[in-house]
C-alpha cells in the first residue's frame, strides 16, 4: 500500500494564512520523514479558511524544502489558464527537481461563482474545451511543437512531470481514460460512485504519448487518533466545517472540537453529518488501516491519498504519524 498526502493549507482558530502555509511546509517535511510517497497541494480561490490559491508556487517552495518526496498539485484548475503557460511552469519545476514533480489537473471552478469571471477577465471559462486543453498540455509537456503556432514549451528535457486528472464523477474518469492520463478520484468531495468511476477508467483506458497503462488512486479525509474516542473528538471539527459549507456559511477558520461539541445540531443536520462520513475515515490506527485497505480494494488501487484536517496542528501531525506507523511506511 502506498500512502500520499493532499494538503489544503487550512486556517485553524487564531491563526493567519501565513501560519497555514508554514504548517503546510512543516507537514511536507514531516510526510517525507514518515515515508509518504507524494505531497500535493490544492487550488482554492476567495476561500478564507483555505490559504492555498497558487499551488504551482507552493509546490516550488515545498520541493525546495524537501529532498525526495514527490511534490505536486491537486490540482491546477486548467480551464482558467493557458495550457502552454502551465506546461512551461511545470517544465521549469521538472528541470529544477527531476523525477519529483506531479501535475494534477482539474476542471472545477475552485471557489465562489465570481472567481470564474475574475480569473478569466470577465468571461466564464469554456469547460467544453477542457479535453482539448489536456491533450495540448500533454503534447507541450512532451516537447511537441504546436501544429499551428510552431512553438514548444521550454525548457526542454528528458523528464516529463507525471500527469494526474482529478475528478469526482464518471465524466472525469472517462476523460482520463480517453486522454491516457492517470486518474485520482476525490472521495473527500463526493462519497458516492467512486469505485464505479474508477472501474470505468480502467476498462476504457487508451494508451497515450504520456503513458501506456492506467494508474489510479483515491483521495479521502482521514482522522486517526490514538483511540477511537480521540479520533471521533477530532473529527467533530471537520464534521461541523463540512456542514457549514453545505449551509452556505463560510467561516474564516476551521472550528475546534470544543466549538463543534457546543454546536446544537438539528435532526436534519445530524443526518447530513452521517452522510458526509462517506467522505471520511475515522478511528484508531488499526481501524483506519482496515478501512483504508478496504477502500483500496473497492477501488482496485494501490495508492490512497490522505487529507487530514484536525485542530490543533499538532494533532494533524500526529494523525499522519500514527497512520505511517500502522502501515510501516518507513
Amino acid at each position: 500500500m502506498t500512502l500520499s498526502v493532499l494538503d489544503q493549507s487550512p486556517l485553524l482558530p487564531n491563526q493567519t494564512p501565513s501560519d497555514a502555509l508554514q504548517q503546510t511546509t512543516e507537514l511536507a517535511q514531516w510526510a517525507e520523514k514518515l515515508g509518504y510517497a507524494r505531497f500535493w497541494v490544492s487550488e482554492h480561490h476567495s476561500t478564507k479558511s483555505l490559504a492555498g490559491s497558487a499551488p504551482e508556487i507552493l509546490a516550488a517552495h515545498l520541493a525546495a524544502h524537501t529532498n525526495h518526496i514527490r511534490i505536486g498539485t491537486g490540482g491546477v484548475l486548467l480551464p482558467h489558464y493557458s495550457e502552454y503557460k502551465i506546461a512551461e511552469v511545470f517544465r521549469v519545476l521538472e528541470s529544477l527537481y527531476p523525477g519529483r514533480i506531479d501535475l494534477g489537473i482539474g476542471r472545477a471552478p475552485g471557489g465562489m461563482p465570481g472567481v470564474n469571471y475574475a480569473l478569466n477577465r470577465g468571461k466564464y471559462p469554456n469547460v467544453q474545451d477542457y479535453p482539448k486543453q489536456v491533450q495540448e498540455l500533454i503534447y507541450y509537456l512532451h516537447g511537441e511543437k504546436h501544429p499551428t503556432y510552431q512553438i514548444q514549451a521550454t525548457p526542454l528535457g528528458e523528464n516529463v512531470p507525471s500527469i494526474w486528472m482529478l475528478g469526482s464523477s464518471g465524466t472525469s474518469a472517462m476523460m482520463a481514460a480517453e486522454l491516457g492520463t492517470s486518474y485520482t478520484y476525490a472521495q473527500f468531495i463526493n462519497g458516492e460512485s467512486g469505485a464505479t468511476s474508477m472501474k470505468q477508467y480502467y476498462e476504457s483506458f487508451q494508451p497515450s504519448i504520456h503513458q501506456n497503462e492506467p494508474r489510479g488512486s483515491v483521495a479521502i479525509f482521514v482522522i486517526c487518533g490514538e483511540t477511537e474516542e480521540e479520533a471521533e473528538y477530532l473529527a467533530s471539527s471537520l464534521d461541523l466545517a463540512l456542514l457549514r459549507v453545505e449551509n452556505g456559511q463560510f467561516h474564516d477558520y476551521f472550528p475546534s472540537p470544543e466549538e463543534a461539541r457546543q454546536y446544537s445540531y438539528s435532526p436534519f443536520e445530524k443526518k447530513r453529518v452521517q452522510y458526509n462520513r462517506q467522505r471520511m475515515i475515522v478511528g484508531n490506527p488499526e481501524q483506519v488501516k482496515e478501512k483504508i485497505e478496504k477502500l483500496a480494494r473497492a477501488y482496485e488501487v494501490g495508492e490512497v491519498i490522505v487529507n487530514t484536517i484536525a485542530v490543533p496542528f499538532e494533532k494533524r501531525m500526529k494523525s499522519y504519524e500514527l497512520l505511517a506507523r500502522v502501515f510501516n511506511l518507513q
